[in-house]
């Protein structure tokens, strides 16, 4: 072995052994826990209890600990909350108090040091940008302004799928459905865009969230930073990133404008495509449901059922599975409290929109049953937008088309599985031949 790399192994291994010492006689007997939790070990805490779908893991370790539990991400503590009950407590009871953001040395990286309104630290910057965004971009006399916009994007995008049902072909729904927010979106924040597609927008956006989403050393294992190899893999992706938008290197110096604006395409997108994808599949996979929504919209006398399935998918599939309110890593497991039989009933896995008919819950964050957009404080702001755009496509999906899976697959053989990110997108993209029923 080279002595160099064998003096490092050395180095490194005295380093491992003190970092064991000063953990044990920190977490030692004598110590004990506030909190109920997994035991966790040293230097790299519980993170070997998750999978690469942590909400899911962190929902089965609270069936065994509790409903509000302690573990420690590397040597960061941490306490996950899986009641709504518990989550009114952190998110309005004391929500100013927990209304900061961890920080991520990925989201340095992407915001170049200046945040946007969804990582900043809570206090006046973040005040002065919650203002501009409740008071200039997302009132309902502005939303309203873009239906136009909207409306002419849908209509070409109906169009498309006509002329696909006429040919009899099979449709990536998953990517149709991303093109068209990625056009209402860039409409509406940048104006139009004709060659958005040049930018891989939906790509782009994809690895954005996963960086955000997966485990960083530095973050969790502070020592172990200056090993991170992330870091510079992010510096490169973003600086191919800024070539491809910017051939001629005009670097943009308005950081808090830049980083708003990456905040609002990010999310836009985030809240609205993968809800759409889950609504569709579930729908396909449920004929009943897709039937009783089809003749409510065709007799035009409420948009009820519309508002339940969607509902629905949100409390199965959630925009953001875990809200990370506060420095010190509160999670809040929404995708738990969406699958608790104390709140939902024995049937939680199952997609049944009915649920809803005597239930007078609503989606902006009043409720802790279902906050897909958060609460409090450190609610979405662009949620009304996110709603009237998700129920806005839904019901034209399934107004105008019934839809067809590929190669005689039944609705039960879809692909049902999660892929790991920081939201809860499908793994695999969902195709079905539409069949134009107007």
């Amino acid at each position: 072995m080279d002595p160099l790399a064998e003096n490092f192994l050395t180095i490194l291994a005295i380093f491992c052994l003190f970092y064991i010492l000063f953990y044990i006689s920190k977490h030692g007997k004598g110590k004990g826990k506030a909190l109920l939790g997994p035991r966790p070990l040293p230097i790299i805490g519980n993170l070997h209890m998750l999978s690469m779908l942590p909400h899911e893991s962190l929902y089965h370790l609270a069936k065994k600990h509790g409903a509000i539990m302690s573990i420690r991400l590397g040597s960061v503590p941490a306490v996950v909350v899986s009641s709504p009950e518990v989550a009114e407590i952190f998110l309005k009871t004391h929500d100013v108090v927990f209304a900061s953001r961890p920080k991520f040395q990925v989201l340095q990286s992407i915001y170049n040091g200046k945040m946007g309104i969804a990582f900043t630290e809570y206090g006046p910057y973040w005040r002065s940008l919650t203002k501009f965004c409740n008071q200039q971009l997302f009132t309902a006399s502005k939303i309203e302004s873009f239906a136009p916009s909207r409306k002419e994007v849908l209509t070409h995008f109906i169009e498309s799928l006509k002329e696909a049902a006429a040919a009899k072909e099979v449709v990536n729904i998953s990517k149709k459905v991303g093109n068209l927010n990625a056009k209402m979106i860039l409409n509406m924040i940048l104006g139009p865009v004709k060659k958005y597609e040049e930018f891989n927008l939906k790509e782009i956006i994809e690895e954005l969230l996963y960086m955000v989403g997966v485990f960083n050393l530095a973050d969790f294992v502070p020592f172990l930073g200056a090993f991170d190899l992330q870091d510079d893999f992010i510096s490169t992706m973003l600086t191919e990133l800024n070539k491809q938008i910017n051939p001629n290197g005009d670097i943009m110096d308005r950081n808090c404008i830049k980083a708003i604006t990456i905040d609002m395409i990010v999310a836009s997108l985030d809240t609205s495509t993968a809800p759409l994808e889950w609504a569709l599949l579930e729908l396909i996979k449920h004929p009943r449901v897709m039937l009783k929504l089809q003749k409510v919209l065709e007799r035009i006398i409420k948009k009820r059922m519309l508002d339940m399935v969607l509902k629905e998918t949100l409390r199965l599939y959630l925009v953001t599975p875990m809200l990370l309110p506060r420095e010190s890593r509160i999670i809040v497991n929404v995708w738990a409290i969406g699958r608790d039989p104390n709140v939902w009933s024995n049937n939680v896995e199952e997609f049944f929109p009915e649920r809803f008919v005597n239930r007078n819950i609503e989606l902006h964050g009043h409720d802790f049953k279902l906050i897909p957009f958060g609460s409090g404080c450190r609610v979405c702001p662009g949620r009304k937008l996110a709603l009237i755009t998700v129920k806005l496509i839904l019901a034209q999906l399934v107004h105008c088309f019934d839809w067809e899976l590929p190669g005689g697959m039944s609705p039960n053989e879809l692909d049902m599985t999660e892929k790991f990110s920081s939201t809860l997108p499908r793994k695999n993209n969902l195709c079905a031949k539409p069949i134009y029923c107007m």
